[in-house]
């Protein structure tokens, strides 16, 4: 072995959403150095990666231009000699026809110390998901996962024919484009035409279906089916064991633009409901130099605008000084119950927090509350606009109006999140900055997505840009984002 090579890891990013990766591959991308992923995994997963972490796209799909797998073996090696803990990030398992036993094989004869973890198979979840067991006592004792494309021929696999005579469940990966073929050979072969069949896709693709019949009629039934796909034939193909929870925001793919925190607190809910989340724009919070300490001279009033705020200031005060004592003749505000809640994290109960939960009713409470001639201190972004200075001003309140963090968007695979938003059923903006980035990059929102925005501030920051309407949530937090999302679709379908 190499003793100065980092390390890889082969993690299976599992099928459908990022909270389907195991704990273990999980833990290894919250401490990597570099990711390496592929193109179908939920990108949610990303941003659990350390902001620092080198992030390298390198998917394969059929059809569509990918990196050689010549090149990703040596992307691996490369990065692992410059000592960096490597991610591979492979939808699916890795070890499933993903190539995995190749990648891992390669590091190992370079002498790169490597690891597999593995995931949840596309073979066993995209069943699942449309109510399909891949077995079943009394229907199928046995799973059998085929590819379609083999590397020894680039066809079927040789000895196809005798699948037709297996009982239990047959499972094609990777054999959309083939589907005419593989119900020929199969009924050629022995295999009842009238065999229950589906062809399914869902996880990460753009396009999710289910499409079930018997298996002769199967290329007709599924003509519109879009690649990715899993092709399932046996009995269990007629089974649709599928929930029996009400998700009514099923089906619908919603685009969240905000900051790591609030995006993953959304990403969850909106799971929960049915929708497939998926981020159009990630924006990162990068920390601003400041001195705690000088701001604390004078125990002015604390007004905080946003939860990353808090985070921002209470990093800076454990990094640089001085300790929490010094915050006792500080006071407190808070724009929402999102910050305020921050706060209480850090053992810290505001003194003010508006009943509105905007900066222009921040303004006016601290307006009231404070006598004029206190200091009042506002630790916001570098976004942030003047009025709630100005406004504190004119009342004669002297302000330090300090930005302690900045939000900056991850300009990364624009191309496939510019596909991903042409299909969105709703986009949702967490602040005015995160609609002026947006727009810089994509111009305007996509046609058919109903936008929702978190406050009046953002919706007015788009109003300007889009004649599309808009939804705004009754409060400035991830829970009444969703409410608003619910009750559109509930209106719509009602209608």
């Amino acid at each position: 072995m190499n003793a100065n090579a980092g390390k890889v890891w082969l993690v299976g990013a599992g099928c459908s959403g990022a909270d389907l990766i195991t704990l273990r591959g999980l833990s290894v991308l919250k401490r990597c150095q570099a990711v390496v992923y592929d193109d179908l995994i939920d990108r949610e997963l990303l941003s659990f990666a350390p902001e620092t972490a080198a992030r390298l796209s390198m998917g394969k799909r059929h059809g569509l231009p990918s990196a050689a797998q010549e090149d990703i073996c040596a992307a691996l090696i490369r990065l692992s000699r410059e000592g960096k803990e490597v991610v591979r990030l492979k939808g699916g398992d890795p070890f499933v026809f993903g190539r995995g036993g190749e990648e891992l094989a390669a590091l190992r004869e370079a002498g790169v110390p490597c690891e597999e973890i593995p995931g949840v198979s596309s073979a066993i979840a995209i069943p699942a998901a449309a109510g399909i067991p891949v077995t079943y006592r009394r229907l199928s004792q046995s799973v059998h996962i085929v590819t379609a494309h083999t590397a020894k021929s680039g066809g079927l696999p040789e000895d196809f024919d005798r699948l037709a005579g297996l009982e239990g469940t047959l499972v094609f990966l990777m054999g959309l484009s083939r589907l005419s073929l593989i119900v020929r050979r199969l009924i050629a072969a022995g295999k009842a035409p009238e065999t229950p069949a589906a062809v399914l896709s869902g996880g990460n693709a753009l396009h999710p279906t289910s499409t079930r019949g018997p298996l002769w009629r199967l290329p007709e039934l599924a003509r519109n089916v879009q690649a990715p796909a899993v092709i399932v034939v046996g009995p269990v193909a007629a089974l649709e064991l599928t929930s029996t929870v009400n998700r009514p925001l099923a089906g619908l793919r919603v685009g969240l633009v905000g900051t790591p925190t609030l995006v993953q607190t959304l990403q969850s809910s909106l799971r929960e409901q049915g929708a497939w989340p998926f981020q159009a724009q990630t924006l990162v919070v990068r920390p601003l130099p400041f001195s705690p300490g000088k701001l604390l001279e004078g125990h002015p009033w604390l007004v905080f605008t946003s939860a990353n705020g808090v985070r921002r200031f209470f990093q800076a005060l454990e990094e640089q000084g001085p300790d929490i004592r010094a915050l006792a003749g500080c006071r407190f505000a808070a724009v929402g119950a999102a910050t305020e809640q921050a706060l209480r994290a850090h053992g810290i109960r505001v003194d003010l927090r508006p009943e509105i939960f905007t900066t222009a009713a921040l303004g006016e409470a601290l307006v009231r509350r404070v006598p004029p001639g206190e200091l009042i201190c506002l630790l916001r972004s570098a976004q942030a606009d003047g009025a709630l200075q100005q406004r504190l001003q004119q009342a004669g309140h002297p302000v330090q109006d300090v930005r302690i963090y900045d939000v900056q968007p991850r300009r990364d695979q624009r191309e496939s999140r510019a596909a991903e938003l042409a299909e969105a059923d709703y986009l949702v903006f967490a602040s005015a900055g995160g609609v002026r980035s947006f727009l810089e990059e994509f111009e305007a929102p996509p046609p058919r997505a109903t936008c929702v925005c978190i406050g009046e501030v953002t919706a007015a920051a788009l109003r300007s840009s889009t004649a599309s309407p808009v939804l705004t949530a009754a409060e400035p937090s991830a829970q009444s984002v969703l409410q608003a999302i619910l009750s559109h679709a509930a209106s719509s379908q009602g209608s």
